[in-house]
C-alpha cells in the first residue's frame, strides 16, 4: 500500500535574466519541466536579474508566469538589488520578504540582499520574523534566503555566506527550522547542521558555471516523516542527493533499505 502523497516543492535559483550567460532555451526547458512535474509550490531563491534593470525584471516575470503553479514564493538576490532594482522587484513580484503555508509545511522567505553589494545579511528584523512565524512544533519549517548560510565547496573565498551567519544559525536551530534553501554562487550542495539541512541550488538557466557544474534546480518531496531532495539537471537527468527522515522529532541522514526502495517504486 502506498503512503501519503508528499508536498512537492520545486526550487529554482539564479536565473540572471539579461546576463550574457543567460540562455533563453534553458529557461524555457526549466518551465516545461516544472510544469510536467506539477509541484505544489515553487520557490525562487534570488538573482532573477543580472543588473536589477526594469527590462530584466520584465523578462523574469514573463518567464515565471509560464510556470503553471499558483503557489510561488520569490525572494531577491544580490544582483536584483543593484541599481535600485528592489523597486522593480516590489512592483512586479511584491514584498521582498514572503511567506507561504502548505499542508503541514510552513515556508518563510527573507531578503538577504543589500543595495549594490554582493554580500548578504538577514538582520534582526529577519530573526524576529522567524521567531514570530514558527510557533507550531508539528509543522515542517523551511526558510529561504539567497546567500549561503554556510560555506559551500568550490565557491572561493568565504565571503559568500551571510555576514551574520552565526546569529542566524542560532535563531534557526533554536526555533526548530528543518530546512534552509539558498542559492547565490551557482554550486548545488547539501549540508547537515545538527537537526537542520541546508540545500543550495545551482543556476537554473545560466552558463555562468564553476568547474564541471551544470545548470540545475531542486525538487523537494516533503512526506509526514521524510524529505527527499532531487537535483534536476536542466534538460537532462535527475539524481537524489539527500534523503532523510524524522526520528523522534529530529532530522537524520537516511539510506533507503530494500523495503523502502520497493515502496518508492510503487
Amino acid at each position: 500500500m502506498s503512503g501519503p502523497e508528499p508536498v512537492v516543492i520545486a526550487q529554482i535559483s539564479d536565473l540572471h535574466c539579461g546576463s550574457i550567460y543567460y540562455r533563453a532555451a534553458l529557461a524555457r526547458t526549466v518551465v516545461e519541466e516544472i510544469n510536467e512535474l506539477a509541484p505544489d509550490a515553487v520557490v525562487v531563491t534570488g538573482d532573477l536579474t543580472d543588473m536589477g534593470f526594469h527590462d530584466e525584471y520584465v523578462t523574469a516575470r514573463t518567464l515565471l508566469d509560464g510556470i503553471e503553479c499558483s503557489r510561488m514564493l520569490v525572494i531577491p538576490g544580490n544582483h536584483d538589488a543593484r541599481n535600485v532594482g528592489e523597486v522593480h522587484f516590489e512592483a512586479l513580484f511584491g514584498a521582498r520578504d514572503h511567506e507561504m503555508e502548505l499542508p503541514g509545511v510552513h515556508l518563510v522567505g527573507i531578503d538577504s540582499s543589500e543595495p549594490d553589494l554582493d554580500s548578504g545579511r538577514v538582520g534582526r528584523d529577519g530573526y524576529h520574523r522567524i521567531e514570530e512565524r514558527f510557533g507550531d512544533p508539528s509543522e515542517f519549517k523551511i526558510v529561504a534566503i539567497h546567500h549561503h548560510l554556510v560555506p559551500v565547496p568550490g565557491t572561493g573565498r568565504e565571503r559568500n555566506i551571510v555576514s551574520d551567519a552565526g546569529d542566524l544559525l542560532r535563531v534557526l536551530t533554536s526555533n526548530g527550522v528543518d530546512l534552509v534553501l539558498c542559492g547565490h554562487k551557482h554550486v548545488p550542495n547539501v549540508w547537515r547542521i545538527e537537526d537542520m539541512f541546508v540545500v543550495n541550488a545551482g543556476t537554473a538557466c545560466s552558463l555562468r558555471l564553476r568547474g564541471r557544474e551544470r545548470p540545475c534546480y531542486n525538487l523537494l518531496e516533503v512526506f509526514p516523516d521524510r524529505v527527499r531532495v532531487t537535483r534536476c539537471y536542466t534538460g537532462a537527468e535527475r539524481e537524489v542527493v539527500a534523503d532523510f527522515h524524522k526520528a523522534h522529532g529530529h532530522l537524520c541522514r537516511w539510506r533507503p533499505t530494500v523495503e523502502h526502495a520497493e515502496e518508492d517504486e510503487r
